[in-house]
This record gives C-alpha cells, structure tokens and sequence, in this order.
C-alpha cells in the first residue's frame, strides 16, 4: 500500500471506506491537512458559516441516511461552538464523527494558538473521546465505536504536527456485526403480556427507523392489530391515514392503556417519563421497554418486563413468541376501534381551524396550506418550539425517515444545519424548514451556505414576535413576563433575500398557499415569514416529538 502524503490523508481515506461522502466544515488552520485529504479522496467538503451547523449537518446526515456522519472543527473555539451538536447527536443517538484540530505537540504547555485538552470537554456528551496517535488506526476506531449500538457521537481531535506529518496508510477493515439477539425468555414473557392484555399501545421511537426495523416494526403492528403511536424519526413507519395509527388519540391512548410497549426511545419527558394509564381510578397500565441496546432500557422506573437487541430481530422474534403464547388480536378490536374513532374525530375537528382566516393570522391555517403542497417524500424539519409543536401534531409523515426535529436534547438552532444535509441526502424531495422566529436567530447565516452551494430550502418562519413557550407559562405563573418578546413582523425574509436567496412577509392568512408555492417553484432557498397571532399559546408536547 502506497504511504499516504500524511495523516489527514490517511483519516479521510478510512472516512471514505466507511462511506463518507461529505465532510461539513468551518475553515481552519489545524486541520488543513484533512481537507487535503478529501480533496485527494474526492470526498465534497461544505464549508458553512458556524461549526455548530457543521455538526448539526452531520448528525442529520447520520439520520436520515443511516450512515455515519463526519464534522471537522478547528482547534479551540471550533471544537466548543460545536459542543450542542455533539450534545445533540449524544441524546439522539446518532452516528457521528467529530474530527477536531489541536495544537502542535511539539508546542504543547507553551501557550500556543488555541490550545485546548478537547478530549474531557467532550467526553460526557459521546460514546469516545480522546486525542489521535495513528491516524488510520484511530479513525477506524472512531467510525466502528459510533456505528455499534447503541450509537453515537465520537469525538477524536489530532496534534497539528502529527495531522502534517507522514503516515502510513491505514486499510480499513468493515466488519458487520452479527445481530444482537434478544433473549428468548423476555420475549416470551412481553408475548405472554400481550396476550392478557385488552388495550395495548405500541410506541415506535426513532431507533426503530435507525436500526433499519421500520418494515419490521410496521409488519409487527399489523400482523397483531397493535394500535401505533410514533416519536421522533419513528413517524412515517405507519403512514398518515393508516387505521392503526392513532396519534391524534395520543392522550386517550395513554390514559387508558393496559399495557404499553415502548420500543426504540427513551422513557424520558416525552413519554410521560414511562408512566400509562391510572385514568379515574383504573390501574396503571403495565409497561414494556424494548431497546437496541442494554445501556438504553429505563433504570428510573422499573418496567414489567423489558428486552434489549437488534430491532428487526426482536419484531421478528416477538411475532413468534405472540404464536406460541396464543396471542388473540380480536380482544383489541374494541380498543383500537375506539381510539381510531377518536383520532378521526380530532382530525375532523380540527377543520375549522386549519382553514381559519382570522387576522392575525392563527398558525393551524399555515399547516392547513401547509398539507396542500407537501409531496408524499417531502423532508420536513422542525426548528422551534411552539410553532414546532404545532408542526408535530399536524403534519404526519407518509413515508419512514422524512421527519427530523431536535429531538430529547431540544437544542434550537439545529434547522440549517439539519436543512443542508437534507438537501444533499434526498437531492429530488422536497425539504421544508419548520422555523420559530426565536430559532431563527441561531443559525439564519447559514442561509449563505444553502446559497453558495446550490441547496435550495423552502423555510416557513412562524413569526409571532414571542418566546412563546416562556411568555405564556410566566404570565401564568407570575402574571407578568419578562425576556420573552421579540420584534413583532421582523423582516427574516429580507436576511434570506439578502444573503442570496428569496422570501416574502405574508400578513393575509389567503396569501399563505400562494406564498409556499412561490417557494417551491422558486429554485433557491427561499423563506415565507408569516406573522402569526402572538396570543395563542401553541399545543405543548402533544405528539411527543
């Protein structure tokens, strides 16, 4: 094997045989010698205008390819600005790299430009981190830790002597690891549960879509007439319309279930933190936990049973065990009746308001519109809180792995980030940023690199002027609020006009439909900005997004 020009050289090679195709960047000294490697690898490097975006691009490319992805970051204030999407990519397990520069060895302790100990910055938010010492060797290392399950986030930074030094050539070695089998006897007994059960309830979480299980897992719910309800990239699994999809009877569902069984998320603040039913007077409702890996499974509330391994497997081998303990479906069909009458009534429900056109305008006519226009592949991104929330009780995904929000960790400002990747990974769909105007105020200048590269984004920014998610909560608790207004009708379009791209401010709930279809045809990234009634306190943790 040739030896390589030096050790950036060999680390990108060994990226790219672990199917990296991008490497998201901020320009920086320390790791030139990186980019010299995937300009020789032909490896595309997109530079953007804030690290965090480079990582928040990764980890989104991580989920919605389902491959690793990479982010390189320069020494010292690279790395920290790109702490909350390494956080980010922790809490959601996701697959990342995170290349960073260092300060020279041959320098170290003596003050050097940016010098830093990045390893134990980062050591509480990934799965590794720790400094290079061979550089073919140790990046394999990074991507083979990031992929096992549970999966996450590894962070490897490297002297800048050593990165422009000579090193041998490092031959990847790709392994597949075998499947993790789930044990039998804990199957057996999650069966048993299922066939004494009368009103069950199966959560899909984002794992089940990252450990490749979504035709499993949908196959799973149909085969015994479990009623579905997704969080996080488990939406779509069971397409909008789909009679065993009962999101809109979420609250029913929970409050009434006999047994619940969560597989692929945690038991965290989306899910109640693991506690069903109780509903005037009734039982808790018994509660199964089913994880890709050990280290997932609830240890703040102890479920009734649990089981931990390869998704796919456990869907397959849980099906079995349902034939072997008897497992009756036609004792749910009052259940999943009624909570799909339920769910039809919401939607129909909801009618009035997804058309209002009330002034100012209220933001269930954007998702009203908003459904019009969305193909069937649409990517759609939520950045934001309260008008994401609407998003994740009105926009159902049709197809697996076309939704992505922050996720546990709730980081805003992951919007353009996540935008880029998604352009790149799905070039023919539709991607649509669902942007708060508080969120927009992280990472707006990355509408420059959407420009530069030729990623056209349709953005919808719904602009109510507020910290929504405070404002109403304080003057609840207190009466009052402070720190939580912004502009009224700021002009967010006009950033995106000026850095490159189009928009428009809709103040007319009949400009609405126009306007997103001015955005699609338009050809580069583009923003409505609608100014919302700032007087709605928007639904709160309704979907579990």
């Amino acid at each position: 094997m040739e030896p390589a020009k030096h050790a950036g050289d060999a680390a990108v090679a060994v990226s790219r045989a672990y199917g990296v195709e991008t490497m998201f960047t901020l320009s920086g000294g320390h790791v030139f010698p990186l980019y010299d490697g995937a300009v020789h690898e032909g490896m595309r490097i997109l530079d953007v205008r804030h690290e965090q975006s480079a990582v928040f691009a990764a980890e989104a490319t991580a989920r919605l390819t389902r491959k690793p992805g990479l982010a390189v970051l320069t020494a010292g204030p690279g790395i920290t600005n790109g702490v909350s999407g390494v956080a980010t990519a922790h809490f959601n397990g996701s697959p990342v790299v995170v290349m960073g520069g260092r300060a020279p060895q041959s320098r170290w302790g003596s003050g050097a430009l940016q010098e830093m100990d990045h390893p134990p910055l980062l050591e509480p938010v990934t799965k590794l981190s720790f400094t290079a010492t061979d550089a073919g060797q140790d990046v394999e290392t990074a991507f083979r830790t990031a992929l096992a399950p549970h999966r996450g986030p590894v962070f490897v930074d490297f002297y800048m002597d050593h990165l422009f030094s000579p090193a041998p050539m490092h031959q990847a070695e790709i392994q597949t690891p075998s499947p993790l089998e789930p044990d039998p006897e804990s199957l057996a007994a999650i069966a048993r549960l299922l066939s004494e059960a009368e009103r069950p309830v199966l959560v899909l979480g984002s794992d089940v879509w990252m450990d490749r299980a979504e035709e499993a897992a949908r196959d799973f719910a149909e085969a015994w007439k479990l009623p579905v309800i997704p969080n996080g990239q488990g939406r779509g699994i069971l397409p909008a319309g789909h009679p065993l999809l009962v999101t809109r009877a979420r609250g029913q569902a929970f409050s009434q279930a006999d047994l619940v069984i969560v597989v692929g998320t945690p038991l965290d603040f989306r899910l109640g933190y693991g506690w069903f039913g109780g509903k005037d007077g009734a039982p808790l409702a018994r509660v199964v936990h089913i994880a890709d890996a050990a280290s997932q499974l609830a240890t703040h509330m102890q479920p009734v049973e649990s089981a931990a391994g390869d998704l796919s497997v456990v869907f397959w081998s849980l099906s079995t065990a349902c034939d072997a303990a008897g497992v009756r479906p036609v004792r749910y069909e009052p259940w999943v009746s009624g909570l799909a009458q339920a769910a039809a009534a919401a939607i129909a429900g909801d009618a009035d308001l997804l058309g209002a056109s009330t002034d100012p305008i209220h933001p269930m006519r954007i998702y009203g519109e908003l459904g019009k226009v969305l193909d069937d592949d649409a990517v759609v991104i939520g950045d934001g809180g309260d008008f994401v929330s609407y998003a994740g009780k009105y926009v159902e995904p049709r197809k697996p792995g076309n939704w992505l929000d922050p996720g546990p960790y709730g980081c805003l400002g992951t919007g353009l980030g996540y935008s880029i990747a998604a352009r790149l990974a799905r070039p023919s769909s539709q991607v649509v940023l669902l942007l708060g105007d508080g969120a927009a105020g992280f990472s707006l200048m990355d509408v420059d690199t959407l420009v530069r590269h030729n990623l056209p984004v349709v953005m919808v920014c719904g602009n109510n002027g507020i910290w929504g998610l405070e404002k109403h909560p304080m003057q609840m608790l207190y009466g009052y609020d402070v720190a939580a207004e912004l502009r009224p009708q700021t002009r967010y379009d006009q950033v995106v006009t000026a850095l490159g791209g189009g928009g428009e401010l809709v103040t007319s709930p009949d400009e609405i439909g126009p306007a997103l279809r001015r955005a699609f045809d338009s050809g580069v990234p583009y923003m409505v900005n609608i100014a919302t009634d700032p007087q709605i306190a928007y639904p709160r943790n309704t979907t579990g997004v």
